[in-house]
């Protein structure tokens, strides 16, 4: 048994000795990042930021691969099967690693044993928008209204199973209220529907809705996050316990991936998300930076899987 046991912890010292070995020569080569959305995102335009910090730290160019298509689930496919080398990342978000996986059975990869989470780098909450012709001023005004009239308020969504989709249905859950969905293609359009008055709510925010705000083209009644933004804006939550939704970013790998390439990697996002220059880009963009340990991003995308895997039963949501 001694035997054994001096063997096991040999061979782990080896282990550990030949993952730090291929640490100390990494990277040599250039990295791909996975993008798993289409350019002009806000997925795209993290990973854009990312890619140009680690490729300025770490002396290699870190390239990053659009892939998108079937709600990132393409893109996340193609970074759960590279090779576990360092060399392939994933900007991982909320569709593609914990809603998505709560619709599709025979998903091409699992969210969380194909993928080693390295860390976080932001998250963006958004603003319950509403046409001014609305006559509410509050969330708990907006709720009264939909009891008064059920099935009667509309709420657009970027699609079918978007953030701004399940914002939609966690307020419905959480508030028992009966709205009508309505599904555009894409946030843009989504905006433009509240806007002409074609439906009466929608989520969005950051540079998109700051100017019909300002206007007094939109009105905000609260955000969607678990603190409030801006002392004026109060969040959903403090009218409904419970409630939150952000869309987030992070930056993932294979699983199998060395440890101490996911240590090094680990330390230089930390250090580029925490630059002042990386924070401003971020806040044009309307996120916040936000970085956590491997093992937290993990315990978070698995609270993430569960709680949309709930909204979504309960909302008889399928996607065929």
């Amino acid at each position: 048994m001694k035997r054994v046991a001096l063997a096991s912890a040999f061979l782990a010292t080896c282990l550990v000795g030949a993952s730090n070995a291929l640490a100390q020569g990494y990277p040599a080569r250039s990295i791909r990042l996975i993008a798993p959305y289409p350019p002009g995102g806000g997925v795209d335009a993290t990973a854009r930021i990312i890619a140009q910090a680690l490729t300025e730290q770490l002396g290699q160019q870190v390239v990053v691969e659009n892939r998108s298509g079937a709600t990132g689930r393409i893109g996340t496919e193609i970074a759960a099967k590279a090779t576990a080398d360092g060399y392939t990342l994933l900007l991982g978000s909320g569709a593609p690693n914990a809603v998505v996986p709560s619709v599709t059975p025979n998903l091409p990869y699992d969210p969380i044993k194909d993928f080693a989470p390295i860390s976080l780098v932001g998250t963006t909450d958004y603003d319950l928008l509403v046409h001014p012709s609305l006559p509410v001023h509050s969330v708990k005004q907006l709720i009264s209204l939909a009891r008064a009239k059920p099935g009667e308020i509309t709420y657009g969504s970027s699609g079918i199973l978007s953030n701004t989709h399940l914002a939609g249905e966690l307020l419905k859950q959480l508030a028992n209220v009966n709205m009508i969905h309505v599904a555009y293609k894409g946030t843009g359009p989504a905006m433009v529907s509240v806007l002409t008055g074609e439906t009466a709510i929608t989520f969005g925010g950051g540079p998109g809705a700051a100017p019909h705000i300002k206007a007094k083209r939109l009105r905000a009644l609260a955000t969607t996050g678990t603190k409030r933004r801006d002392p004026n804006l109060p969040t959903i939550g403090e009218t409904l316990p419970g409630y939150s939704i952000n869309q987030w970013y992070g930056v993932l790998a294979p699983a199998g991936t060395p440890s101490g390439i996911l240590q090094q990697l680990h330390k230089e996002i930390v250090r580029a998300v925490a630059s002042q220059r990386i924070a401003q880009q971020f806040t044009n963009l309307g996120t916040e930076p936000v970085t956590n340990k491997p093992e937290e991003f993990q315990a978070f995308i698995k609270s993430e899987i569960a709680k949309w895997g709930k909204v979504i039963r309960a909302a008889k949501i399928e996607v065929k």
